[in-house]
């Protein structure tokens, strides 16, 4: 027990660190603006590299002497390609039918435009959105986070634990909002709709990890998902007769086929995955 009391401290201390490293700069904008985002790159990507050195000082040395840290942070060349595309293909599935909803609408044609390509790329909110927080959020709150806990609990209990910490993260939502004008009541409602979305992905990006024993996997995902957005669930009432219909209809067949799909896609062998699922790394069988 006390050795788990210590692994969530350590983990509390590496969210801490991610979240507080958004805030040692003086801000004269919102956190939209391009000075501040780009101020806040800065800070993530100091934190992803000090991460892994304190996974590497606080995990068990029994632990690393095992496994290398770069196989912990699953960041390893077997399996990679696999692990790029299948977990992105899974969640494609998963978003059916948000998708179709783009194709009915037209929205989908600007993908095919060569200057949504450009101005996205130039633009820091969408490299923020789509590169820089997938990126630097998955290795502290996966590849970093996942191994410590480890140590106490098994893959399952892991995926509910870890996404915890993720999600409480995105409580500074809550004071900014408050910052920019917006009321109590609906901040609070905001954040923890937030907390609550956040922890669910958490979870599956978790998941995901834990599975395929790559970092690529959940980072993939987390940049199609903050692509994509909140699925707008309710879109096809705007449509009307059949069209409603085939819209519902594809929205649950998308959901229908990842849970079918969830576990062969994710299977660990397909991955050259020995390291995570299939293995009891508690703090019994290392000492």
């Amino acid at each position: 027990m006390e050795e788990c009391v210590i692994v969530i401290i350590q983990c509390l201390i590496l969210s801490l660190l991610y979240v507080c490293s958004l805030y040692v700069w003086k801000y004269r904008y919102d956190r939209d603006h391009p000075s501040t985002i780009k101020r806040r790159f800065v800070s993530v990507t100091i934190v992803a590299l000090i991460s892994p050195i304190y996974l590497y000082f606080c995990l068990n040395q029994k632990y690393l002497s095992k496994n290398s840290l770069w196989d912990l942070l699953g960041l390893r060349i077997p399996g990679i390609w696999q692990a790029t595309l299948y977990p992105l293909l899974l969640t494609v599935i998963l978003f059916l039918g948000p998708i179709v909803f783009q194709i009915v609408n037209g929205s989908c044609a600007m993908y095919a435009e060569k200057e949504y390509w450009l101005s996205s790329f130039k633009d820091v909110v969408w490299i923020r959105t789509h590169v820089v927080a997938p990126v630097s959020e998955e290795l502290t709150y996966r590849a970093c986070m996942i191994p410590l806990l480890l140590q106490c609990f098994q893959p399952l209990l892991t995926i509910f634990v870890c996404p915890v910490f993720f999600g409480a993260a995105h409580f500074n939502h809550f004071l900014e909002n408050l910052k920019a004008g917006v009321e109590l009541k609906k901040s609070l409602a905001i954040t923890a709709f937030q907390f609550f979305f956040t922890t669910i992905f958490g979870a599956y990006c978790t998941f995901l990890f834990l599975r395929t024993g790559h970092l690529v996997a959940p980072i993939v995902t987390h940049m199609f998902c903050n692509h994509m957005g909140f699925p707008d669930l309710l879109e096809p009432l705007s449509y009307s007769g059949f069209k409603r219909y085939v819209l519902f209809f594809t929205l649950i067949l998308g959901f229908a086929i990842w849970c079918l799909l969830l576990m062969p896609i994710t299977a660990p062998e397909l991955y050259s995955n020995t390291l995570f699922w299939n293995y009891n790394y508690s703090q019994a069988e290392i000492n």
